[in-house]
């Protein structure tokens, strides 16, 4: 993989555009995110071997195509290695969030040791990565009440750690709405925090009229 087979598919405008969204500390070429994951597709991880090793990567679609390499990883021991060599080199939220390997789902009683660890992590985007793996695979029929506190005795303060935060109770609050419910009720947690999970969930489709009316009045002013 060399970085030529994307400067060809530069788009100057979604570069501008991309830039200040993401808010990545490194450069941009400005390739649209299908193609870079079709690119993905057609270069086989071990393959590219050489690419991945080359840590860190200089362009912020690198990461991304080492994002979607990784997701493409079939063999779970070798993708969360990889991942868990990957993420202490993120540095925004579009390339954290956009890392689900699908085979996480058939192994979560090995995840859940790494997601301990990358939520005990300094790093604010290996913080919010470990949130966003409890919020993307243990909020159905593998919720434990640990995982929320695990959550909400995260001290770092971040704003994406924060963010993050918020969007894993909201979800919780759609999900599991009587374990979530008592902790936005006891106003414990940031304020920014406690009001951007409200929001979130209030946007949502999945809750009850009944109760977006009920958070609305628990929100902090």
């Amino acid at each position: 993989m060399k970085i030529d087979d994307l400067i060809k598919y530069q788009d100057l405008e979604y570069q501008k555009f991309n830039q200040k969204i993401v808010q990545s500390k490194k450069p941009m070429i400005g390739v649209r995110t299908p193609i870079i994951k079709l690119a993905a597709k057609q270069n086989n991880y071990f393959e590219s071997l050489d690419f991945i090793n080359d840590l860190p990567h200089k362009y912020y679609e690198e990461d991304q195509l080492h994002s979607f390499m990784i997701m493409n990883i079939k063999d779970y021991d070798i993708c969360i290695k990889e991942v868990d060599k990957f993420i202490y080199y993120i540095d925004n939220w579009a390339v954290c969030d956009s890392l689900i390997p699908k085979i996480f789902k058939k192994n979560k009683d090995d995840l859940i040791h790494y997601i301990d660890k990358w939520i005990n992590s300094k790093q604010e985007f290996v913080i919010r990565f470990g949130i966003k793996m409890l919020m993307n695979y243990y909020l159905d029929d593998d919720f434990k009440i640990d995982y929320l506190n695990k959550v909400i005795n995260i001290k770092e303060n971040d704003y994406y750690v924060m963010m993050m935060k918020a969007w894993y109770l909201a979800e919780g609050l759609i999900k599991k709405y009587d374990d979530f419910i008592k902790v936005i009720e006891s106003k414990k947690l940031d304020v920014r925090v406690h009001n951007k999970a409200i929001q979130k969930a209030i946007e949502s489709y999945r809750i009850t009229e009944a109760k977006k009316d009920y958070l609305r009045e628990l929100k902090i002013k």
